[in-house]
């Protein structure tokens, strides 16, 4: 159920595309084992250019079961909470620039969310 009618659409549609790269290594363990390391990077496309990036990491524990998509989930939701968070800060950078008054730690805050 999408969270606008069809009077909240404006005229003019955008999209934007998420991609996930992630990748997975062995790495040594600091008590002598070998663990997986994998690491995420969520790439933000735009119609006008390539946005921002956010990276994340996440690292088995060395006495946990091989499961390779508990790291892949965990290191892009951490990709993509970096993501989120450099979104925000351009968004309050933003503002600021448009109405010449500080966001005062509270990005987009005088934004209204639709989705509340």
């Amino acid at each position: 159920m999408p969270i606008w009618t069809e009077a909240d659409v404006m005229a003019t549609t955008r999209h934007w595309t998420v991609d996930i790269y992630l990748s997975e290594k062995a790495v040594d363990d600091p008590d002598g084992g070998g663990t997986a390391m994998t690491h995420a990077e969520a790439r933000l496309r735009t119609n006008d250019t390539t946005g921002p990036g956010g990276r994340g990491a996440a690292r088995k524990h060395p006495a946990d079961p091989d499961v390779p998509e508990i790291g892949d989930e965990l290191a892009a939701a951490r990709a993509l909470s970096d993501l989120a968070h450099q979104l925000l800060h351009a968004a309050a950078e933003d503002i600021e620039a448009v109405t010449g008054k500080s966001t005062a730690g509270q990005p987009a805050a005088s934004w209204v969310d639709p989705a509340r």
